[in-house]
């Protein structure tokens, strides 16, 4: 029996795709989910994995061969796949008496996943397995870091971690093999005993309850190690006592021992001379690659753009009456939380229809503007900064502004965005208000030419009609690329983000 493989949905207005690169040939041994090939759009790099384990058959669409969606790709012929379940559900009674046949079992590759489009390579962060450790069908492996995002590998089937071939810090690239499970094996063979007694034996500190063996979240790992927590001193919220990660972040900021603060940019001129004392009082900590990107990004954008910032404030006693007034019943009816960002995203996409230049971007010696708004807002996680994008944003309700950022908020700080949701963006909101700032410059988030710098609400002393009255003001920045930016038009636009915010009026009428 042969199943066919064709090219899969390849996302929204895309029709076709070049076949860049075949992992398999004809004859070859595949796995079920083992990538067979990369197709290349004009937006994104798409693997095809196998859909059944056996032999690869015909090859029909060879590199470089342009295809349509649903296009037939190869063949796969199935003849080696329907004993595999068989053996496993006639050897549940003989394992005990038959353990050194176990190393017989079938052996699957656990490869690096799709990383996104344009991510070539990634780092391998953290193993949350030894060689040895019986592991299930979808349990996490270990996480890979990307300069964006980063990335849980899970077990691709149950049985014994049986070799790590990509071990920590270790740059991997998109297709490469990362550990071998062997499926079905129950970890008992004299190879693995001993890890696997060790990883008994650390369990009850590992987990910090009294002896249970609890898998901890992935995500919980990560910081504990990052941050260099002792995870028998964090009590954990999650099922049957398992650390999550809201656990650590509450373990961290109860009282502690002294910390070191390591410098989050890195430096380009070499250190000076440093007394042994305080040598021995400094801790060295690499740089994760989402720290070394962002870095690097803000240091081009830098050297790249003619960056200006301007300046104005913005009396928000309108908007904070408005949301008062409406906050309950726009809470009851959305199911979200009126907050004052999307009082600002509307405010700025206003103002981007009317200073087009700040929603463009420089290509080469042209000038590429967008008739759309794709918002990026920054937002802050444990890893560093990063910019999920509100695509759209301009033809976008109140109610699905807010929902789309809560969402992507939230994700952002779990690690579970997405590449694609973070691409694309043609402006950007930064708010160092909620951190409490009450100034600042941002920086250009390239190739974009204009962001927009929020900051904290603060009662001052205002001059009205001639008399001193106590306003709620915050100070605005826009930071733009004044070689396509004009000066005029940079105010221009903070102005129109000035006048709508404080009278949100004008955005129902289009003023």
């Amino acid at each position: 029996m042969s199943t066919e493989v064709r090219v899969p949905t390849l996302g929204e207005s895309v029709t076709e795709a070049t076949v860049a690169t075949w992992f398999k040939k004809p004859g070859d041994t595949v796995a079920a989910d083992e990538m067979l090939c990369e197709l290349e759009t004009d937006k994104v790099t798409v693997e095809v994995p196998s859909p059944a384990a056996g032999t690869l058959g015909e090859i029909v669409a060879a590199e470089g061969e342009t295809v349509g969606v649903d296009a037939l790709l190869a063949t796969i012929e199935e003849a080696g796949a329907s004993p595999a379940p068989k053996k496993k559900e006639d050897k549940p009674a003989e394992k005990p008496a038959q353990q050194p046949q176990s190393n017989e079992g079938k052996m699957t590759d656990v490869m690096v996943p799709s990383l996104g489009e344009s991510v070539t390579e990634a780092t391998v962060s953290t193993w949350f397995k030894k060689v040895g450790d019986k592991v299930a069908a979808d349990e996490m492996l270990c996480e890979l870091e990307t300069d964006k995002v980063s990335v849980e590998v899970p077990s691709p089937a149950a049985g014994v971690l049986k070799e790590i071939v990509a071990e920590e810090g270790t740059t991997v690239d998109a297709s490469a093999k990362l550990a071998v499970i062997a499926e079905g094996e129950s970890g008992g063979t004299s190879d693995s005993a001993p890890a696997k007694e060790e990883a008994k034996s650390e369990a009850p500190a590992a987990s910090g309850k009294g002896g249970k063996d609890v898998e901890d979240a992935p995500s919980a790992k990560k910081l504990m190690a990052e941050k260099g927590i002792d995870p028998a001193s964090v009590q954990g919220s999650g099922k049957d006592g398992r650390i999550m990660k809201e656990d650590v972040a509450k373990a961290e900021n109860a009282p502690k021992q002294a910390s070191v603060n390591v410098a989050s940019t890195p430096s380009q001129a070499p250190r000076g001379p440093v007394n042994a004392d305080d040598a021995s009082r400094e801790e060295r900590v690499k740089m994760t690659r989402l720290r070394a990107t962002i870095a690097k990004r803000l240091k081009d954008s830098q050297n790249t753009a003619a960056m200006l910032t301007t300046y104005n404030e913005v009396d928000m006693s309108g908007v904070m009456n408005l949301r008062n007034e409406y906050k309950d019943l726009f809470n009851k009816k959305h199911g979200v939380k009126l907050g004052f960002m999307s009082f600002f995203v509307k405010a700025c996409c206003h103002a981007l229809k009317e200073v087009p230049e700040v929603n463009a971007e420089i290509d080469g010696n042209e000038v590429v503007y967008k008739n759309y708004v794709h918002m990026g807002v920054a937002v802050g996680t444990p890893n560093g900064l990063v910019v999920p994008v509100v695509r759209d944003a301009d033809q976008m309700s109140f109610a699905s502004i807010e929902k789309t950022i809560a969402e992507m908020g939230t994700r952002a700080r779990d690690g579970k965005l997405s590449m694609a949701e973070m691409q694309g963006g043609s402006f950007t909101i930064s708010n160092g208000g909620v951190y409490g700032s009450l100034m600042s410059s941002p920086i250009l988030n390239p190739p974009q030419s204009g962001i927009l710098g929020m900051h904290k609400i603060q009662e001052r002393p205002m001059v009205e009609n001639g008399q001193i009255v106590i306003k709620p003001m915050m100070y605005l920045a826009l930071s733009y690329d004044h070689r396509i930016v004009d000066g005029k038009g940079a105010v221009t636009f903070l102005v129109r983000v000035k006048e709508a915010l404080e009278d949100p009026r004008r955005l129902l009428m289009d003023l």
